[in-house]
């Protein structure tokens, strides 16, 4: 760990909430469970009383209270070290300002003591847990599950309010959706009051708020509050409806468009529904916006799970949702169907955390970088099938550790490239769509202490690490950028400087689409290839290149004002037939395999299902002795039906002969 990595994490050694609201004039005693039972129960709680307004409580270690009442009632603390179950059959609410999820019975408001460095888990006794509904029990689609992040006076603003997993198990599970987001079916023009989808959706509902994304690029720019950069906050064409009626691929919205949407050929605007059944939000987001935060030794997943009006604008480490130098540690987490919306601080910040899988999410309108990885640590995560809609610019966060991230609004931003990124679309940011930026200044040195295929750990220049894989990514409406692969724009802003993977190793972009953009592609990194992009509509394709150990082909620019097209400009062609030539790359990489479900069938057996990403063709998913089924391309998503066991171990191949050295092993539970 660098000097700078070691700042940063004792800076938050003392977590959270060191002011908690005062919400009455005498301190409140915590009333803890005195068994198991239903929260309205008098017999579930010391003393006979349920909760009322302003209590600290404590679901004691051993005992499981079902959470069975809507409340307005706001609490000051809940620590749950024990099981707080949300009931799944009516309609709940919970108002607190902080909710916790940490074991043993020691009650305090001074902060959580949790932080990158919480002990061991111990294995054989339970976990503090919170469920609001369960990966194969969600919160039923006739209820909804809420819980209400309050502010009162005497709270400490830069910490509170907060749900906060520190070494527990958090999971957020609402009614499934077959699809968060789709492409348009048909052009959508204004005054129109329908929209048709390009395929049927399940689980959407009417009275669901969804946005139908911009189609044409704005130039007309605002001055957003506390900074002097233009931004296209408030002046874009992406636009929020309720649904009024839903008739297989049609859509009835409650107001008509203002403006046309493109729906037809290649260049597609999307349709994405922002509503859940399970919410957290803040309360009063004007006054004081909550956050949620998973710590090291955590566990729990998300699903179709809604994240509204949270994020602290301007404060480090307080985000939507945030996974907090987790490392290894949550291996086997997800976040699949989510809708993160109006955050003032990203959508979903991953910091110094690997193996996270985040699909078909959805992230509409945040301060600063959207889907964000924060210290350039972070390997082996995978970014498939999510949208990032709108994220704004603002200024660069106080004590960040990248100190050269200007935080001036992409889509997807990372400093570590390790990573996967398959099928995502970014619309309509103010910056960027894609954005690898690592650079080496006084402050950060990019050679960083990063875990190989085979569990150790070597000094790496993160410069110099390729994808994992990058293919079929789309942007679109971006005024300024698509996809800047380790550039400096605008002038002055770090790069590469050079650096970057080996010519055996390069980057590999497949399948990329750009369209009604500024900067299509700008690639500052040396060893690029790139096998299909598609650039339409574009005031530049290629913009100031180094071609150092680049091959291209299956390229294909239109509308681009010949003037600018700097691909054929600086004389550099496809090589169709000596392709990949100039480069010669190998596949030496494993593939990285994460279990991300279990479910016990009616008959005992056990269904798995789990994520695979690799660098080329993986040829099988092998689960205690199995293979496993491919669900999408690639093993992408896979599954596997076994025989009663109390261990699963999932490890994958590829067609190059790499074999997964670190394999997932999951216990049952009984």
């Amino acid at each position: 760990m660098t000097k700078t990595h070691i700042r940063f994490a004792s800076a938050f050694a003392v977590l959270l909430c060191s002011a908690l609201p005062t919400m009455a004039a005498e301190p409140i005693k915590p009333i803890r469970s005195a068994g198991n039972g239903s929260w309205s129960a008098t017999a579930t709680w010391e003393g006979g009383k349920v909760p009322a307004v302003g209590a600290n409580v404590q679901i004691r270690t051993g005992h499981t209270v079902l959470y069975d009442v809507q409340s307005d009632a706001a609490l000051r603390v809940v620590h749950v070290a024990g099981t707080l179950r949300f009931a799944s059959d009516r309609d709940t609410r919970l108002d607190v300002c902080v909710l916790k999820i940490q074991a043993g019975d020691d009650f305090s408001e001074d902060g959580f003591e949790c932080d990158a460095h919480l002990p061991a888990i111990d294995a054989d006794k339970p976990r503090a847990t919170l469920e609001v509904g369960r990966a194969d029990r969600p919160i039923d689609a006739k209820h909804t599950a809420l819980i209400r992040l309050v502010f009162a006076a005497g709270m400490d603003k830069d910490s509170c309010p907060a749900v906060v997993c520190c070494g527990g198990r958090m999971d957020f599970h609402g009614a499934p959706l077959n699809r968060a987001w789709v492409k348009l079916g048909a052009n959508a023009k204004a005054e129109a009051r329908e929209v048709t989808l390009a395929e049927a959706v399940t689980g959407w509902k009417v009275g669901d708020r969804v946005i139908v994304t911009a189609t044409t690029r704005q130039t007309k720019l605002a001055m957003p509050k506390k900074t002097f950069t233009p931004s296209l906050r408030g002046n874009g064409q992406t636009e929020e409806r309720r649904i009024r009626a839903i008739d297989g691929t049609k859509l009835t919205l409650d107001q008509p468009l203002t403006y046309d949407h493109r729906g037809d050929g290649d260049m597609r605007g999307e349709v994405a529904n922002l509503s859940r059944n399970v919410v957290v939000e803040s309360a009063d987001p004007d006054k004081a916006r909550g956050h949620t935060m998973y710590h090291r030794d955590s566990a729990g997943s998300i699903s179709y799970a809604e994240f509204r009006h949270l994020g602290k604008e301007g404060v480090l480490g307080r985000y939507s949702l945030h996974y907090h130098l987790v490392g290894d540690t949550m291996r086997g987490s997800s976040v699949v169907g989510a809708s993160i919306w109006d955050s003032g601080n990203r959508w979903l910040t991953i910091h110094g955390t690997n193996y996270l899988i985040v699909r078909d999410c959805v992230g509409y309108q945040s301060m600063g970088h959207g889907f964000f990885m924060e210290d350039g640590t972070e390997i082996d995560n995978v970014f498939d099938r999510n949208l990032a809609v709108q994220a704004f610019i603002t200024k660069p966060l106080p004590k960040q550790v990248l100190p050269y991230d200007k935080n001036d609004g992409s889509g997807f931003w990372w400093a570590n490239s390790a990573n996967t990124f398959t099928r995502n679309v970014a619309a309509e940011c103010d910056e960027y769509g894609y954005f690898f930026q690592a650079t080496k200044t006084v402050d950060f040195d990019p050679v960083l202490k990063i875990r190989q295929p085979d569990g150790t750990r070597k000094a790496v220049d993160i410069r110099t690490l390729p994808f994992v894989r990058f293919d079929g990514n789309e942007v679109h409406c971006q005024r300024r950028h698509a996809f800047n692969l380790g550039g400096g724009a605008p002038f002055g802003t770090p790069h590469v400087d050079g650096v970057g993977p080996d010519e055996r190793h390069p980057f590999v972009i497949r399948d990329f689409k750009a369209w009604d953009v500024h900067w299509a592609f700008h690639p500052m990194s040396p060893s690029v290839l790139v096998d299909g992009m598609s650039i339409r509509d574009s005031d530049y394709d290629i913009w100031r290149a180094v071609f150092k150990g680049h091959a291209y082909r299956q390229l294909r620019f239109e509308g681009v004002p010949e003037r600018n097209q700097y691909f054929a400009a600086q004389g550099v062609r496809p090589m169709e037939d000596a392709y990949p030539k100039p480069l010669d790359p190998i596949d030496d990489r494993p593939p990285t395999t994460v279990i991300t479900h279990l479910e016990r069938l009616s008959d005992g057996r056990l269904r798995v299902r789990g994520s695979t990403a690799d660098n080329g063709t993986v040829k099988r998913v092998v689960v205690n002795g199995n293979e496993a089924k491919a669900l999408t391309a690639n093993f992408a998503e896979w599954e596997v039906v076994l025989e009663k066991t109390a261990k699963v171990t999932a490890h994958a191949e590829d067609a190059a002969g790499n074999v997964e050295k670190l394999g997932h092993s999951v216990t049952v539970a009984p």
